[in-house]
């Protein structure tokens, strides 16, 4: 059996989306990790934990959500389960929706086609040069709302922010963190490849202090009956209410 997080957690639940007896969905929220890690050994909640002691049962990541993004996160039942989920992750086949909210306003759709070096663990040591090569990295997005605030953030009078739908088509790592920040158009609230005034800002003005990044939406074939299964959960608490603070309206 391979080895699970283990220790003692607070004793709280994770929202279920769909469950089976081969995998279940939960909604995990921003500042939660999903397994433990080198880098935060301090932290003590992780959401393969809360869920297994949650449903009574060993489970298995199919996939990753970064600690601060939000969203649908699919667990797998058995070892074996798990793998076929994780083939389908690999070859792209998975489809994934995320909602973002971003400093200035990016055309009205677009595709941001840049390759992605892979971000190792700090306990990773960096090894052939060609194990450090760019790989292709695809996300298309689009753009839902925009608006423009009379406040003076950064260096002009007024500050612009837009909410973008994204749909990555691979899976490098912090691969929409990346490529917004390449375009010029972060995400607030990315403490890594964002911007720390609007950060700030949303925080002092709207009380926001997560990163605005969601994944919404998974698309998949379930590896019991082949049948397509979406899964789908809007987002919540300090990102519903600051959509709600900037009149935008969430999308369907």
């Amino acid at each position: 059996m391979a080895d699970q997080d283990s220790g003692s957690s607070q004793i709280e639940e994770l929202p279920i989306l769909y469950r089976d007896e081969h995998i279940v969905v939960v909604d995990k929220p921003a500042g939660l990790l999903v397994h433990r890690s080198e880098v935060d050994r301090h932290e003590t909640r992780f959401a393969i934990q809360i869920l297994r002691d949650q449903i009574g049962q060993w489970v298995w990541p199919a996939h990753r959500l970064d600690r601060g993004t939000s969203g649908v996160l699919l667990f797998a039942l058995s070892q074996e389960i798990a793998s076929q989920l994780g083939k389908q992750f690999e070859a792209g086949t998975v489809g994934k929706r995320y909602l973002a909210v971003v400093r200035g306003i990016p055309p009205a759709a677009g595709s941001i086609d840049h390759p992605l070096t892979r971000q190792r663990e700090r306990h990773e040591f960096v090894g052939e040069r060609s194990s450090n090569e760019a790989q292709e990295a695809l996300t298309h997005y689009r753009r839902l709302a925009e608006c423009e605030l009379p406040f003076a953030v950064d260096r002009y009078p007024t500050s612009r922010y837009a909410l973008l739908e994204l749909d990555p088509q691979s899976g490098r790592k912090h691969q929409l963190r990346r490529h917004l920040k390449h375009i010029a158009h972060p995400i607030i609230g990315d403490a890594t490849h964002g911007k720390g005034i609007h950060n700030r800002f949303f925080a002092e003005h709207f009380g926001c202090h997560r990163m605005l990044l969601a994944c919404t939406q998974l698309d998949f074939e379930h590896p019991a009956d082949r049948r397509r299964r979406q899964v789908k959960v809007p987002v919540s608490g300090e990102f519903a209410a600051t959509l709600a603070l900037l009149d935008w309206k969430q999308p369907q």
